[in-house]
């Protein structure tokens, strides 16, 4: 894609997302807050209201029109997921709060039942806390032993190290496939086939790489793959998890109630298949239908595009960051191009809290992320108490960047004044 190319998809799609056009503190917004949470399109926000105008009804429970569409909206969007995500068949799209709760039903259905004493999981350092807690709240219940794999010197996932964590014991690897702290994008394919070899299961957390690339659930190999919806254009309190057929329709559901059922009697109940055996009570419909048009609409786009020009925006991110001798930047250095790690950079600033930072360019309408990124366990191995992260999207700009770039600099300006 070239640079002409890049600039014209920016200035495409700018005008879908409303919330980008308004000041903060008098100037304009810059949004780079996008690992966090992503802005939202028109075509969504208009799925969101036509639903509740046109359509509000309960799904699969009533005959009458405005179920029915509900319904058709509904299953429509699961549909949409499938095939965005490549997989086999839609029963293996299960909706979800979020990613967060995906991950739960795997480790409360499938986990409590087939994990004991001694049992072992592999997760790495860099885990976001979402695919951490589940996973030690279950070897509390089980016995079962965490072990983890650090990082290589340029801060990636230690491939070698994971082999030698590999045994017989292995029953569950759990891997993010982009790290929303270090950007790097690990070899998920590999891993899954490696974790394979040694008869482990794999879930693959991708709130950070379906927003971004191509995703195909075959090609990885994966078990069970999970994203959250917001991040990728669509609302929050809607997420889904891709899990194999055969492997889903083994597990015992999660939750209980209406909907996951066949039928029901005073004393045990049997169960409806997939998926909606793992969708208890009323789901969040108009959220579900609001992910199927951002599916649209990132497909409109076209994730290879939307990959490569966050590649370009990426390459220039670090062009600039780099001759900065006050910040240092965490995860690997991406290529000339801007391949090989996400389109974010965290990083520090000395002595300067990065809450402070993010004060400070918040009143010049440039928002950024500051903390621990939900990985307290990562800050620690990086011996970093938080750190400040810009994160970048289809729709931001090498202007934004400059803006961003700028502000930092006057920002260094200011914290040395005051003998930062």
């Amino acid at each position: 894609m070239t640079l002409t190319q890049e600039r014209t998809l920016a200035a495409k799609v700018r005008p879908d997302f409303p919330i980008l056009h308004q000041e903060i503190h008098g100037k304009p917004l810059v949004y780079l807050d996008n690992a966090a949470t992503s802005q939202k399109p028109l075509a969504v926000l208009e799925a969101l209201q036509h639903y509740y105008r046109q359509d509000n009804a309960n799904v699969h429970r009533g005959v009458h029109t405005l179920s029915s569409r509900a319904t058709d909206a509904y299953e429509g969007a699961r549909d949409k997921v499938a095939g965005f995500v490549n997989a086999a068949s839609r029963q293996e799209i299960v909706f979800t709060r979020n990613a967060s709760e995906a991950i739960n039903l795997v480790a409360y259905s499938w986990g409590t039942r087939n994990l004991q004493q001694g049992d072992e999981i592999i997760l790495s350092v860099m885990e976001h806390h979402s695919n951490l807690i589940p996973w030690q709240l279950l070897a509390q219940r089980t016995g079962a032993v965490l072990k983890f794999v650090e990082l290589t010197q340029t801060q990636e996932f230690d491939l070698e190290q994971f082999k030698s964590l590999l045994s017989d014991k292995t029953k569950l690897v759990s891997v993010v496939h982009v790290s929303n702290t270090l950007g790097c994008i690990n070899p998920v394919q590999e891993i899954t086939a490696l974790a394979h070899q040694s008869g482990a299961r794999v879930l693959v957390d991708a709130c950070q790489s379906v927003p971004h690339m191509p995703i195909d659930v075959q090609a990885i190999g994966c078990d069970w793959l999970v994203a959250s919806g917001h991040k990728m254009c669509a609302p929050t309190g809607i997420g889904f998890l891709y899990g194999k057929l055969d492997l889903m329709r083994s597990m015992p559901p999660f939750l209980g109630g209406g909907e996951m059922i066949a039928d029901v009697f005073l004393d045990h109940a049997t169960y409806a298949d997939l998926p909606h055996k793992f969708e208890a009570g009323t789901p969040a419909i108009a959220e579900a239908i609001a992910l199927g048009a951002a599916v649209d609409y990132l497909s409109g786009i076209g994730m290879d595009n939307i990959h490569a020009y966050e590649a370009e925006l990426t390459a220039y991110l670090f062009q600039q960051l780099k001759p900065l001798p006050e910040v240092q930047l965490y995860g690997p250095l991406p290529q000339a191009t801007g391949e090989g790690r996400a389109a974010l950079a965290s990083f520090t600033l000395g002595s300067v809290h990065p809450h402070d930072l993010s004060t400070i360019l918040d009143q010049s309408g440039i928002a950024i992320r500051a903390g621990h990124h939900c990985t307290q366990p990562l800050h620690r191995h990086l011996a970093a108490q938080s750190t400040a992260r810009a994160s970048l999207y289809f729709y931001n700009t090498r202007e934004e960047i400059d803006t961003f770039i700028a502000s930092l600099k006057e920002a260094i300006d200011f914290f040395s004044g005051l003998g930062f």
